[in-house]
Order: structure tokens, then sequence, then C-alpha cells
């Protein structure tokens, strides 16, 4: 497919409903600081594009984790494959969740009706349509996503009182605020928590996960992947500006009437369909807008990662233990498995109405968690020698442990108000709404809802850190163990690295179609698991250096193998993903 919905469906596969809702909560509460995300973004694209990308694109291999084994071996491929099944379920369900409180507030619909509603139809065409669908759908998600906070946007500046009033009463009260540099890691949003936290969170979203890969090595050439990547980043930017300016727009509204001290919501969470339902009370149609803005970043999620949870599974699980299989019943199979998951997803969705501190952060902390040590895993394969399966082993476990440790500390002791920077919010003159007795008129207490607590020192201290730290946390744990184990236990030699697996070789690796790659990932598959036989059913012509040794080794005795030259060829992507064998052809090259 080409750049541009690729890239703009690269865009929306994390910009759900829990964006929606989440960022202009934060900017409500924390400022035009949140803005600085786009700094982690912005690192995370240029090194996908020009670091993780290449290497996933030239291997020519379908699952991320297929790299694992290469590099490593079998068992650490489907150590990566489950954490990365849990870890998208927990977030997809999430995602599900989100829409449900806005539908609940906004239409008065039940909050399990929503659930299932949403989760079948994600569910539904995700399995019937494939990638494509989910592709196409995401682009005309983002647009609809855009145009909801446009609305919002526009109307709430009108009712302020113009752009200058918006300015002046932000700047008031300190919700203008680029230049926090406190460099204390207790703090929920400074430079540093962008520039370092949220790098290592979107690459781990965007570098290595399943998800995002799937998209950028269907284009038909790695430039295009490249400017793929590129129209992300510009749609991102588009994105989070417009969610921030809704949450300060929201702050300036809702100035001396804090909808959450006041009563009128229960979660920051619902500020935005609050605001909604006020701003367009009498504009029939524009807070279904705004509905439709949230279910198009829930639904591109959501049939995102069901996609990439059943690819996954048909590559990693079931094509090694079954090579033979027909590409039929894959397909069969792989529709089946997107239902499974669907259905899955919608069952922890109910059980995410447990979550403490809001969607966003729900998300983002799961991701971080789960992803960050995957993204660990990656490094040590494609920028250490040394690293050895014991190590990287050894990097997954304690990384995850590490990780989920802090990030299950800091929800049951969740960090103070103060301590995390959380600017004044007030509800001096606005009426407080009582369910039993209506409207009782009278100011609530100008101060924000944390209570601090009893609180020891390690909870003061470890538990309170930034959860979008929680990523780099797994991440950098993940390298300083798996280097010194590997060390311990003896370091991998240079020469029993396949060419190509290490980012610096990726000028050397050979030439060959990108079908070449993927049968030499299947021989290489089916000769692990059938040494014995005498025979093979196909007889392709390969680049013997594409191979494994082994692999190698067998097929040359059985006379199967016949290399090509490795002859400088156009960096051009095939787009079929099939591994069904034919002839290969020495001049469609990558």
């Amino acid at each position: 497919m080409s750049a541009v919905p690729v890239g703009l469906s690269l865009s929306a596969s994390f910009m759900s409903a829990v964006q929606v809702l989440g960022v202009p909560a934060e900017a409500y509460r924390y400022g035009t600081k949140f803005i600085q995300m786009c700094i982690g973004q912005t690192l995370n694209s240029l090194m996908t594009a020009y670091i993780f990308m290449p290497v996933f694109y030239r291997l020519g291999i379908t699952s991320t984790y297929q790299y694992l084994e290469l590099r490593f071996s079998r068992s650490v491929r489907l150590c990566g494959t489950i954490q990365f099944l849990l870890g998208t379920m927990f977030y997809t369900g999430i995602v599900i969740y989100a829409p449900a409180l806005i539908l609940n507030q906004v239409t008065g619909l039940d909050i399990w009706s929503s659930l299932f509603s949403t989760g079948a139809i994600c569910t539904f065409y995700t399995t019937v349509g494939g990638m494509k669908a989910v592709i196409w759908t995401d682009v005309f998600q983002v647009l609809v996503m855009l145009s909801g906070f446009f609305a919002v946007a526009i109307r709430c500046t009108i009712l302020v009182g113009g752009v200058s009033e918006v300015l002046d009463i932000a700047g008031n009260n300190s919700r203008i605020n680029f230049g926090d540099f406190d460099p204390d890691p207790r703090r929920r949003y400074t430079f540093w928590t962008f520039l370092f936290g949220s790098t290592f969170l979107w690459l781990s979203m965007y570098g290595v996960n399943q998800a995002q890969v799937q998209r950028y090595v269907a284009c038909k050439t790695e430039h295009e992947a490249k400017l793929a990547i590129l129209v992300n980043q510009v749609a991102l930017y588009f994105i989070v500006s417009s969610a921030v300016i809704c949450g300060i727009l929201m702050f300036t509204y809702f100035l001396n009437c804090d909808p959450l001290l006041a009563g009128y919501v229960s979660a920051p969470d619902q500020y935005m369909p609050y605001m909604v339902l006020e701003i367009f009370d009498h504009y029939p149609g524009l807070p279904g807008l705004f509905l439709a803005c949230a279910y198009s970043g829930t639904l591109s999620t959501a049939s995102t990662s069901i996609n990439a949870m059943a690819a996954v599974t048909v590559e990693d699980l079931i094509k090694p233990r079954f090579p033979q299989i027909s590409m039929k019943k894959l397909t069969f199979i792989s529709k089946g498995l997107s239902l499974v998951y669907g259905c899955s997803c919608i069952i922890v969705a109910a059980l995410s109405s447990l979550l403490g501190g809001g969607v966003l952060q729900g998300s983002f902390t799961v991701m971080g968690v789960i992803s960050g040590p995957l993204l660990g895993a990656f490094i040590l394969g494609m920028f250490t020698v040394s690293c050895n399966t014991a190590g990287v082993f050894s990097g997954l476990l304690v990384g995850l442990t590490l990780s989920l440790w802090v990030a299950v500390g800091g929800t049951l002791y969740p960090p103070t108000a103060e301590m995390m920077g959380e600017l004044p919010m007030y509800a001096e003159k606005c009426p407080l709404y009582n369910s039993s007795h209506g409207i009782i008129y009278g100011p609530a207490p100008p101060q924000n809802i944390s209570t601090p607590l009893d609180r020891s020192a390690i909870t003061e201290e470890f538990y309170s850190l930034s959860y979008l730290y929680y990523g780099a946390l797994g991440t950098l744990s993940t390298i300083l163990i798996g280097v010194l184990i590997s060390y311990l236990t003896g370091p991998t030699k240079r020469e029993d690295i396949a060419p190509g697996l290490l980012w610096w070789d990726l000028t050397k690796l050979p030439c060959g179609s990108s079908e070449d790659k993927k049968k030499a990932l299947k021989i290489n598959d089916e000769v692990s698991l059938s040494m014995k036989d005498s025979s093979l059913p196909y007889s392709p012509k390969i680049p013997n250096s594409l191979l494994n040794s082994e692999t190698k080794s067998f097929l040359l005795t059985q006379k199967y193998a016949q290399p090509l030259e490795n002859e400088p060829c156009q960096l051009e992507k095939s787009t079929s993903f099939s591994s069904t064998i034919h002839h290969l052809d020495k001049d469609s090259c990558i």
C-alpha cells in the first residue's frame, strides 16, 4: 500500500478514545506541558524509520518475533509472542472500555451494552476485512477524530470570549507552562519525563510492536515505509495538539466551576463528554460528532490490535508447528482467532472499570510494563554481539518483574497531587449537585481531590515514579541484566550471528527477493523439524547466506540450495505475504 494511508493508519492505531478522553483531561489538570509528548513521538519516529524498520523490512519477516528466533532461539520467540499477546489484550480492553464511559454519559445507555456493542462491531469488521479493511478504516477514523476536536475547540473558544481571553485565563492560572525542567522522576510531567520516558514508551509501541510493524512492512518499498512513518508523525502532531488545546479550553470554560470538585462527574475522564453536552446543548448532532470522534479512535486501535494478535499467533505459534498447512486453512484460522481475541478483549474491558488513575495512565502503564522489556530484547539482539539466549531471557524476566512491581505499587499507593505537580482547580461559583436533593447552591472547596495518606519511605520514593517511566525502566533493566548474564554465561561470537541480524550489517544483507527471505525462514523452520527426512517437497534457488548454518549444510547435502550472486539491487518489496514455494525470480530483489 502507499505511504499516506499506511501513515494515517499508524497514527490512528494508538490514538484511541483513551487519548480523546485522557489527553484533554491531563492538559486540564497539568497544563500545556503535555504537548511536549510530541518530543518523544518525534524521536520515536526517527529511530523507528532509521533503526528498527530497515531491519524488519529487509529481513522480509511477517512477525517481529521471528527476529528473536533468528537472533536467539525459538524459546525466546515464544516468550516474546506470549508477552505481546497478553499486553495487547489488556491494552485493547482498556481502549474498548473508554468510549463506554462517553456513551453512558451522553446517551444514558447501559455501560455493559456499550462495551459489548463496541467490541462486537470492531471484531466483526476485523475478522471479515483483514488488514486492508483495517488500514482504510483507520484513515477515515483519523479524519473523524480531528473533526470532533475542531468542533469542540471552535465552539468553546466562542463561548469563553475569543482567543485572547482564553490565553489570558490560561496564563493567569499557570496552564501555559512549557518550562518545567524539574529532574524529579516523581513529577508526573516534566521536559525530562517526555524526553526520556515517553520516547521509550512510544518506541516500544512503534519500533517493535507487531501492530505497527505489520503496517509499514506492507509498503511497496523501504522509501515508502519511511515516508509512511513521517506521515504518521505529522498526523500525531495534529491529534495531540488538538487534544491539548481542547483541554486548555475546557479549563477556561470551567474556570470557577470544576465539574469534578462540584460532583457533576466522578472521574477526570468524564470532563470532555460533560463539556460537550453543555456547549452543544442546542446543536443536535454535534454531541454525536464527538461520540463518533471517540469511537473512531477506539475502533481503529482495537481492530489493529486484534488483527496483530491473530497474525502473530499464526506466524509464531501455528505455522512453526504445522509447516505444511495450506494458506486456505491459515486464512480460516486467522479469522477464527480474530473472533476469539475480540471476545477476550471485551472481557478485559469489563474488568477495566476497576482502573484507578484514568484510562490514559492505565493504557500507557500496560504498554510500558509489557512492551518496555520487549524493546530491550530487540535492542540487545540488534546492537549487542555478545548477548545470548540466557542473557535475553534473564533480562526479560527482570525487566518485566521490576516494571510490574513499580506499576502495581504505584496503583495501590498513588502519589499525592502535590508530588505529581497537579495544578489547582476551583469550584467556587457553581452549584453542587446532590442526587437525592437536586441542586444545592454553595461553593465547593478550592482544593484537589487527592487526600494524603500515611506513606512509607518506599511508597513515597519508589512507587511515586511517573507512569511514563515504566517503559524506560523495563527496557533499561532488560538491557543491563541481559548484557551482564551473557558475559557471565559465555558471550555469543560474531561468526555465530547470521548476516542482517545486527543493525550495522544492513548494508551487507545479501541480495534476494522478499520471497527469498520468507522462504529461507520457512526452510529454516521445516529443516529444524524434519532433519531426518531424505527429501523436501521443493527445490528453491536462494542465497545461501540467508540460511542458518544447520539448514545450509543439510540442504547442500541434499543438493537443494543453489546460491545466487549477491548483486546490487533496488530496495523494493513484494506485497505478497504468501509462503507458498515457487521458483524464485532473481530479478525481484530487496
